[in-house]
């Protein structure tokens, strides 16, 4: 991977060192036209030790990423996107620019800090990134607006596009001359009661990368999961039952809680539910603070009611775990693999009166992912075993396209190339069949640590001068047809940055340089008894019968004259029969030169 940097244009790579052929720790380096760029930098949720962070001695193995690297780009704010970019930047050591949007720059450090202290204050990790870390690699981050092309340097570009998910999530157009690549990171295509689907224009890039958490997923509609929440939430809370519903602190948080106050509200309810995290007044915050990041109706009610000021939702503090009676809890974080919702997990396991609803998507060797296997003791930290009695209830609340919207973004893009990241390998086998099959594209899946390398036919827009159309029609050609591609003759032309084609003559004009001449000459050698001048003269005679519509001349210096062809006969000293024909011509005139030559290899008539 070291030498990337020289990639040519035409050929280019994407190696994947995290979430190929799996979900969680993001992390993918494309190299286009000779420019490397990391996409997204995750860490595992179900690692403790060093596989939690992706590996980048794929890219390097000594010395810091700076050199080797030409920008790197944060899709959104969650951790298996962004939890190991102190680490990186920091620890490892790269000091260029980090790409991404306003809202993620913002939400970003909260959560790496949140992380830092579950892994360094709670649990007593070393070898493991400081707060001021954390600080110095933000120093580093240039925020992006939607939809404005970024100028990285002289070649490079980038545009971000909207992508739902969660707020200030993006998927990101990467341009180096005429390649492209579309990085996706997480988007959704339906919009949900806080955000809009996902949307992108038709650019054709020559690769989309795509996450495929649930490549042969196609979700029932969204009101009947709706229901069916609110239905098991309020049959638990009316027997006496406590619901846990882990969940991160943006994104499906703010979507559940929007869905529980307003069903609250209407049925008049009176039992208690907390948000367990001080995260969700910094996340109302930030909602309200890039308010046009949301959907429409959020925004239109704004003014009136701004629908993240909770009026049944409170702030929960830890004993209220064990009070009796029903309350709903929501819990960071969301897959029960650390943090207050395992604890709140292991106090309310043993009771069959309560429930556990776990609204997305389960890392393998968290928790949750146990769980919802159907596990029903669970080894705990001492090697102390957790009897689960409690009912476990699984209802996608994710906000990932399914396998419907994953085709949905193809037919928008139309991308020559498909790479599918962040999925599980049987699932993500299947979809790869189903878009070769239905768009007749290739389509890969890389592991981690494995590269896939993508040719690309980049197309080289050129102008041509209007004097050489003309002169091209009057020669009777066909009619200029974008489906049907022609030969164009002319002398090409680059300058500023922009290629022209244009006429022999006027190139010779604009660059003030001289024309040369140049001419081919070939020897046609023939069995005639007569003289050179007779040979002459008969070569003449021959030709006007031929070529009766070129001028033919016979010249007195003993030379005949066609177009810019010139022919002469010389005799062998040794054998005077054999005549020696020269023939010379410019190369405008080359056919016309092939015909005669070959014309005289036939020899004259007698």
């Amino acid at each position: 991977m070291e030498s990337q940097k020289s990639a040519a244009a035409g050929f280019w790579v994407a190696a994947s060192f995290g979430a190929g052929q799996d979900v969680g720790r993001s992390c993918i380096l494309v190299s286009i036209g000779g420019k490397n760029i990391m996409l997204d930098c995750g860490m595992h949720m179900g690692y403790n030790d060093d596989r939690r962070f992706p590996d980048f001695s794929y890219i390097t193995q000594n010395g810091r990423l700076t050199e080797f690297l030409d920008c790197v780009i944060i899709s959104h704010f969650h951790l298996d996107h962004c939890g190991a970019l102190p680490y990186m930047s920091e620890m490892v050591g790269y000091d260029g620019p980090i790409y991404m949007t306003h809202p993620t720059k913002a939400i970003c450090p909260i959560l790496l800090e949140d992380f830092r202290k579950i892994t360094v204050d709670k649990k007593g990790e070393t070898n493991f990134f400081t707060s001021q870390m954390i600080k110095d690699c933000m120093k580093k981050v240039v925020p992006l607006n939607l939809h404005q092309t970024v100028q990285v340097d002289e070649e490079l570009e980038i545009k971000a596009y909207y992508a739902g998910h969660v707020l200030g999530a993006a998927m990101v157009q990467i341009k180096v001359g005429s390649e492209s690549v579309v990085y996706t990171g997480d988007y959704n295509m339906t919009p949900d009661r806080h955000l809009g689907a996902a949307w992108i224009d038709k650019c054709r890039p020559d690769l989309l990368i795509s996450e495929s958490t649930y490549a042969t997923t196609i979700r029932d509609s969204k009101r009947c999961r709706e229901r069916d929440f609110l239905k098991k939430v309020h049959e638990t809370v009316e027997r006496g039952g406590k619901v846990l519903i882990p969940v991160f602190a943006l994104g499906r948080a703010q979507e559940l809680c929007i869905l529980l106050e307003t069903f609250w509200e209407r049925m008049n309810l009176k039992a208690p539910i907390y948000f367990s995290t001080g995260l969700t007044e910094k996340a109302n915050h930030y909602y309200k603070l890039f308010i046009t990041w949301t959907n429409q109706k959020i925004r239109k009610t704004f003014v009136q009611r701004n629908m993240f000021e909770f009026k049944h939702i409170k702030a929960f503090d830890r004993s209220y775990a064990d009070n009796p009676g029903p309350m709903v809890v929501f819990a960071t974080p969301g897959m029960l693999h650390a943090g207050q919702s395992l604890l709140i997990f292991k106090k309310w396991a043993g009771n069959e009166k309560n429930m556990v609803i776990m609204p997305g998507y389960c890392v393998q060797g968290t928790v949750g992912h146990k769980i919802l296997n159907g596990q029903k003791k669970l080894e705990m930290e001492g090697r102390a075993t957790l009897d689960v009695k409690l009912q476990v209830e699984y209802m996608s609340f994710s906000a990932h396209a399914d396998a419907k919207g994953i085709m949905q973004l193809i037919r928008m893009a139309e991308p020559r190339n498909m790479l599918l990241v962040h999925g599980e390998a049987k699932k993500m086998e299947f979809l790869k069949d189903k878009i070769e099959q239905e768009f007749s594209i290739s389509c890969y899946m890389p592991a981690n640590g494995e590269t896939t390398s993508i040719v690309t036919n980049p197309s080289v827009p050129v102008d041509i001068s209007l004097n050489l159309l003309k002169r091209e029609m009057a020669l009777g050609g066909p009619l200029p047809d974008a489906k049907r591609p022609r030969t164009m003759h002319g002398t090409l032309i680059m300058k500023d940055n922009s290629l022209r084609l244009v006429s022999p003559e006027q190139a010779l004009k604009e660059l003030g340089l001289s024309e040369h001449q140049l001419r081919f000459t070939c020897r046609v050698q023939l069995h005639d008894p007569h003289s050179d001048n007779d040979t002459l003269g008969r070569i003449y005679t021959h030709l006007k019968s031929v070529l009766k519509t070129y001028s033919i001349q016979h010249v007195p210096d003993g030379t005949v004259i066609v177009e810019s062809i010139v022919i002469k006969v010389t005799s062998s000293a040794e054998e005077p029969n054999l005549k020696v024909i020269l023939l010379s011509w410019s190369y405008q005139d080359e056919e016309l030169g092939s015909f005669l030559s070959t014309l005289l290899k036939k020899g004259l008539p007698s």
